[in-house]
């Protein structure tokens, strides 16, 4: 999210329990500046990408986030002086790539550092990939760590969300499938999809 008045509206009709706020200057919907309305209902969150842990820190101050998401290459023990360093009030997420059940693995390595995984579709770079990986590779993620879904989440797509059963799901991303523009959500097409769920 980037536009105040986009943000307004899907704070004031509660669609998104989080907002997202990407911090990766080569990402298309980085957020340079504070908007001028942030949300007060949705939690905040923050999407970072190998930063160093005193960038993160003055966003998490600047932007007041409840959530700092890393999705670059930060390892556990990047995740663990992190840790140290926020406290447990800030809530730290970090994205897995997802593209055989081998890959749930990579995880083990994080689970006393960070609070939930963000599980997504392999892609070169940074930025996510807007396809879905196979949600089936899910039954093999024994982990005690709740996760989030993402890649490539479409309007048509509420049926199958539904249908996951796993003890561990504990939300969906949705970004690119949703947008009018780069940061722009679409705000009726959001409304009708989370309504199906």
């Amino acid at each position: 999210m980037r536009d105040a008045q986009n943000i307004r509206t899907l704070d004031i009709l509660g669609i998104a329990q989080w907002m997202g706020f990407i911090f990766y200057p080569k990402s298309s919907r980085y957020v340079e500046a504070v908007p001028d309305y942030m949300p007060h209902h949705s939690k905040r969150v923050g999407v970072f990408v190998n930063s160093d842990i005193a960038d993160i820190k003055q966003h998490v101050t600047d932007y007041q986030l409840n959530f700092v998401q890393l999705h670059g290459d930060e390892t556990p023990d990047f995740c663990k002086m992190l840790r140290k360093e926020l406290g447990r009030e800030i809530g730290i997420i970090k994205t897995i790539p997802v593209s055989s059940a081998a890959d749930f693995r990579t995880s083990h390595s994080y689970v006393r550092h960070v609070d939930y995984y963000l599980f997504e579709t392999p892609c070169a770079g940074y930025g996510g990939s807007g396809t879905q990986f196979d949600w089936s590779l899910l039954n093999n993620y024994h982990g005690k760590l709740p996760f989030l879904l993402t890649g490539g989440i479409g309007s048509d797509d509420a049926e199958a969300i539904s249908r996951i059963r796993h003890p561990r799901f504990f939300g969906i991303d949705l970004n690119s499938r949703f947008e009018t523009a780069p940061a722009l959500k679409n705000t009726a097409l959001l409304l009708k999809f989370t309504t199906k769920l």
